[in-house]
C-alpha cells in the first residue's frame, strides 16, 4: 500500500496507516486486510493509539481501566438510566483504584470476592453495586476478546437488609409543616416531599415534571414511569388522579414558584429543573436541620425513597391492596409494603 512519505503527516505511522492532508488538518485512517478502511479522526497520537488497542498492543489493552473507557461508549451503557450511569461512575473510582492496571482476563472470583467482602467491607451496600459494575464490566470485555468468563457471577453479594419501616404519618407531617415555614427553596423540596407521598413517584419520574402535564380539567397527572426495559422503555404511563390533598399541594406549589412562566413544579432558583445530585444535596441540609431543630430525631428519620413506601404502605391500609408502582407486584409487595397489621376475613 502507497502512503506519501514525503508528507510530513505521514512520519511515523505504523503498518497499513494513512495519512489524509486537508485544508485545514489531516484525515488518519487505517485499512484492515481485505476490508473499508477505517477513520481514526485528526489526532494523530490519538490514532496511533487507536490502532495499537485494535491489534491488541497498546499499553492499556485489556485493562480494567481499558474496558472500563469502552464500556462507556457502549450501547448498553448509553441505554441505562442517567442516575445509574452516574452511580456507576462513582463505583468505577473505588474498582480503578485497584483494579486500573490489572489485565481483566487474570481476574478470578476468589479476587472479586475479597474485593466486596475484605477490602470494602466497611460499605457492604455500596460494594454490591461495584460488584454489578465489575460484572457489567466482565461481559463486556468478553465482547471485546479481553477476558473469557465473568467471575462476578460467582460470588453472592452482600446481604442487604431492606428498610421495614415507612414514616410516622404524625412525624412527617410535624417534619412537612415544619418545612413549610423555612425559605421558599427549601419549602419547594418539602412539597416535593409532600407530593411523594401522596402520589407514590420515584423522585427521577418528578424532578422535570412540567406544568403542562398535570391537566386540570380532568384532574390528572401523567408522567412516564422510570425503570422499564425493552420495548416498554420511557412508553408507560402513570395517570394520577388528583385527590384534594395533592390539589393542595399543587396550588402551594402554583403560588411560591419564581414567576408564572417557570415551565416546572419543582423548579431551582434559575427556574431549571433540579437535577438527582443537587436536590440530593439540598434534601440532605433540610433533613440535618430539621434534627437540629429537634423536628425529628435520628431514630425517626427517613429517607426521599421512604416516602414512595409510605405512599404504597397507606395506600393499602386505606385501600386493602397495594397501588401498581412496578411491572413485578412482587417487588412492590417486597420493597414498598411496610404494614405491620394484615386485615382479611373469616369464612
Amino acid at each position: 500500500m502507497s502512503r506519501p512519505r514525503d508528507r510530513k503527516s505521514a512520519d511515523g505511522l505504523l503498518p497499513r496507516m494513512e495519512a489524509i492532508p486537508g485544508k485545514r488538518q489531516t484525515l488518519y485512517r487505517y485499512h484492515p486486510p481485505g476490508a473499508n478502511p477505517i477513520s481514526l479522526g485528526h489526532d494523530k497520537i490519538a490514532a496511533i493509539r487507536k490502532v495499537l488497542d485494535l491489534l491488541g498492543e497498546g499499553p492499556d489493552h485489556g485493562t480494567v481501566k481499558w474496558v472500563w473507557e469502552s464500556y462507556q461508549k457502549s450501547k448498553r451503557f448509553l441505554r441505562l438510566a442517567d442516575a445509574t450511569r452516574t452511580d456507576y461512575q462513582q463505583c468505577a473510582i473505588q474498582i480503578l483504584d485497584r483494579f486500573a492496571n490489572v489485565q481483566i482476563g487474570t481476574i478470578d472470583a476468589p479476587m472479586v470476592a475479597r474485593y466486596v467482602r475484605i477490602e470494602r467491607a466497611d460499605a457492604e451496600v455500596r460494594a454490591n453495586r461495584e460488584k454489578s459494575l465489575f460484572s457489567n464490566l466482565f461481559a463486556h470485555g468478553i465482547d471485546l476478546g479481553a477476558c473469557k468468563e465473568n467471575p462476578a457471577k460467582h460470588v453472592r453479594p452482600n446481604v442487604e437488609e431492606p428498610r421495614t419501616e415507612a414514616p410516622d404519618a404524625a412525624v412527617l407531617a410535624r417534619f412537612l409543616d415544619w418545612v413549610d415555614k423555612q425559605t421558599p427553596q427549601r419549602r419547594i423540596v418539602g412539597l416535593a416531599a409532600r407530593y411523594a407521598s401522596l402520589a407514590g413517584n420515584r423522585k427521577v419520574e418528578f424532578l422535570d415534571l412540567a406544568w403542562p402535564q398535570i391537566d386540570k380539567a380532568a384532574g390528572k397527572i401523567r408522567i412516564k414511569r422510570a425503570k422499564q426495559r425493552g420495548k416498554k422503555r420511557g412508553e408507560v404511563i402513570e395517570e394520577i388522579d388528583i385527590q384534594p390533598a395533592l390539589q393542595l399541594c399543587l396550588d402551594e406549589l402554583e403560588a411560591i414558584r419564581p414567576g408564572k412562566e417557570c415551565l416546572y413544579v419543582f423548579p431551582t432558583r434559575d427556574n431549571n429543573a433540579y437535577s438527582d445530585r443537587g436536590f440530593k444535596t439540598l434534601w440532605s441540609r433540610i433533613v440535618l436541620a430539621a434534627i437540629e431543630a429537634k423536628v425529628i430525631t435520628q431514630e425517626t428519620r427517613f429517607t426521599f425513597h421512604d416516602l414512595r413506601a409510605f405512599y404504597a404502605t397507606q395506600h393499602k391500609a386505606n385501600t386493602g391492596k397495594l397501588p401498581d408502582l412496578h411491572k413485578n407486584p412482587e417487588t412492590t409487595s417486597r420493597v414498598y409494603d411496610r404494614n405491620k397489621v394484615v386485615k382479611r376475613s373469616s369464612n
